[in-house]
């Protein structure tokens, strides 16, 4: 059922589209956080894994870039498992070069009903190479997966800039990150489904109340996003800056955005502010680039809750936000936790236990692929 239409989310974030105060933060990524936090391996032997969706009763499935879709039982988060006694759900022809391949997942919020579940994955079908989001329905013994149809389709791919975040939100639909596929002006044109953040109903159609009418356009000027969530009603998106577009480099951002909102890229970036398009809460000269994010909802560490938790890629470390109460958009405090010592992190998630778990790329291409390959971690207090 739904809990929120957009109307509402409209009247929580107002005219708060953008950030009261954008901070640039010009020589590294921030203060070294104070909490006393641990990681522990989950899983270890996976090979990019990029996301993961937690069923009822506490089991997982995750996403392999390559094009595998593995359940981690319930009682394998207790102890360190090793990914190749995983169950094998389900092998998907992708096309898995550079930043392609299968991504995100999203779990029906009515799983236990229908055993609906969401897959983004890049395709390539008569040589042409795209983006889509398929639903497919878990078996009841877990052991397989069949596909049930598709929700939306061509979304630009290029080798880089694919998006693949896939979540659902408080109202029950499901909103789908993409990049604009090296294509800077399709992030402006509301005709092209890349580089936004779309918003759909579970059967992929258009809700009524999208910003746009008939169009599942749901925040636009976006360049390469991988995380986004919600908290108290407002949506915060993460979003990859330039590598070299337009003379530009860095400057990777967190968004407060708005229905309808404009990321404003390519047009601005940094603290840059123009009408009708919003400026960062936070962003950084030297490039990070954000992976997954999610607002902490846990009871573990107190003093995280309500904190934005952002894993990076480049600069290899966990960021943690907290914004203010006054002014949503307006950062209070931002630091940076396990530097260097997970190496890139790329899927942020809640699990159903309040910890927080995290996966790792760094066989992706661009890290340095350890001897236990990728692993699945779990965050937790250390005192």
């Amino acid at each position: 059922m739904r809990t929120l239409t957009v109307l509402a989310l409209m009247a929580i974030a107002g005219a708060a589209g953008a950030a009261e105060k954008c901070e640039l933060v010009k020589k590294g990524y921030g203060p070294e956080g104070k909490a006393a936090v641990k990681l522990e391996t989950v899983v270890a032997g996976l090979e990019v894994p990029w996301g993961i969706g937690f069923l009822p009763g506490g089991n997982a499935l995750v996403t392999e870039r390559p094009g595998r879709l593995r359940l981690v039982p319930a009682l394998t988060r207790r102890k360190a498992g090793d990914a190749t006694k995983l169950p094998l759900v389900a092998t998907i022809a992708v096309d898995s070069d550079e930043e392609g391949g299968l991504l995100g997942i999203a779990v029906h919020p009515r799983f236990e009903q229908n055993r609906f579940f969401y897959l983004y994955m890049t395709v390539r079908e008569g040589g042409r190479k795209s983006n889509r989001v398929e639903r497919w329905r878990l078996a009841e013994d877990l052991g397989s997966a069949r596909f049930d149809k598709r929700i939306v389709e061509g979304i630009p791919s290029a080798a880089y800039h694919d998006g693949g975040r896939i979540r659902f939100g408080p109202d029950g639909m499901l909103y789908v990150g993409t990049g604009d596929g090296r294509e800077p002006d399709r992030s402006q044109d509301p005709r092209s489904l890349g580089g936004k953040v779309l918003r759909l109903t579970p059967d992929g159609e258009v809700p009524g109340d999208n910003p746009n009418q008939g169009n599942p356009l749901y925040v636009l000027g976006v360049r390469n996003t991988q995380g986004f969530d919600w908290s108290g009603g407002r949506f915060y998106v993460t979003d990859h800056g330039p590598s070299g577009e337009l003379m530009r480099r860095g400057h990777d951002e967190v968004n407060l955005a708005s229905p309808g909102a404009n990321l404003g890229w390519p047009a601005v970036y940094a603290c840059e502010t123009r009408a009708g398009m919003v400026t960062p809460s936070l962003t950084w000269e030297s490039a990070v680039p954000p992976g997954g994010a999610a607002f902490y909802t846990g009871t573990a560490i107190p003093e995280w809750r309500g904190s934005l938790l952002i894993g990076t890629l480049r600069s290899k470390h966990l960021h943690r936000v907290k914004f203010s109460a006054a002014e949503p958009g307006a950062v209070e405090l931002h630091e940076v936790y396990f530097q260097d010592q997970a190496g890139r992190l790329r899927e942020v998630v809640m699990g159903p236990d309040g910890a927080v778990y995290l996966t790792t790329s760094n066989c992706d291409g661009r890290g340095d692929c350890p001897e236990g390959r990728d692993q699945i971690l779990r965050l937790l207090p250390s005192r």
